[in-house]
């Protein structure tokens, strides 16, 4: 998946996501989250032409269970780590 056009620092907090577990910024939570219109809403010039991209990464690279609803992404942070995003 090297051809993907994914900014470097997105990259690195979807991969700290779903290996680690870490929160993530509000534009991710809301592509975590299947929510397209505040993904590009709160997405700057280069994440949104980056966005396909990013599902494709999520679509691929990471569990089915971390992402695509509110729901999964509850499940997958813990508690604490759940009063850091805007879903809790």
């Amino acid at each position: 998946m090297s051809d993907l056009r994914i900014p470097p620092l997105i990259l690195e907090s979807m991969q700290a996501y779903v290996e680690h577990k870490q929160p993530v910024g509000s534009f991710l939570e809301a592509v975590l989250t299947n929510n397209l219109k505040e993904a590009v809403a709160r997405a700057d010039p280069e994440c949104e032409a980056a966005l396909g991209d990013i599902v494709m990464w999520f679509y691929w690279e990471a569990p089915s269970t971390c992402w695509g609803s509110v729901e999964k992404v509850r499940a997958w942070l813990t508690p604490v780590q759940l009063e850091s995003t805007s879903l809790d």
